[in-house]
């Protein structure tokens, strides 16, 4: 069973990081960022875990206001449904905290995260346009959210 919460436990968050730096090289086919290059990018952000059942952190996601920054999940646990627990406790999360909708963006070219967004209701909001690194195909996203 996969437990999921919000965070700031540098632990916790150097967990994320490392589940981050992983995730893209493995996805990207790159090396694994250091923890000195991958954690600055939680800076600032409110960051949910989820962690499995050893306590170690198997998924996260990082979010500034509505909008989703960014999802990970361990290469060891892809099509596990960690990423789907995530993916269903932040429109809680977001709407929470006073938002009507929530907004990410994802490589047109990662299917699986793709099919999981939509598959949860999310949709395209405009063209597909290139990522400013890497000029890959970003698509955002939209989730209009529950009432509170």
């Amino acid at each position: 069973m996969t437990r999921i919460l919000v965070t700031d436990d540098d632990a916790l968050l150097d967990g994320a990081a490392a589940v981050w730096a992983s995730a893209t090289a493995t996805r990207d086919g790159g090396p694994v960022a250091p923890l000195h290059l991958a954690r600055p990018l939680l800076s600032g952000l409110t960051v949910v875990v989820a962690l499995d059942p050893a306590g170690a952190v198997a998924g996260f996601a990082a979010v500034e206001g509505a909008v989703i920054r960014y999802v990970g999940v361990r290469p060891t646990d892809w099509g596990t449904g960690v990423g789907r627990q995530l993916m269903l406790f932040l429109p809680g999360l977001l709407a929470a905290a006073g938002h009507t909708h929530g907004t990410l963006a994802v490589y047109a070219d990662n299917l699986p995260a793709v099919r999981l967004y939509t598959g949860l209701g999310w949709v395209p909001d405009g063209p597909p346009t290139p990522h400013p690194r890497s000029g890959r195909q970003e698509q955002r996203y939209r989730l209009v959210l529950p009432a509170t």
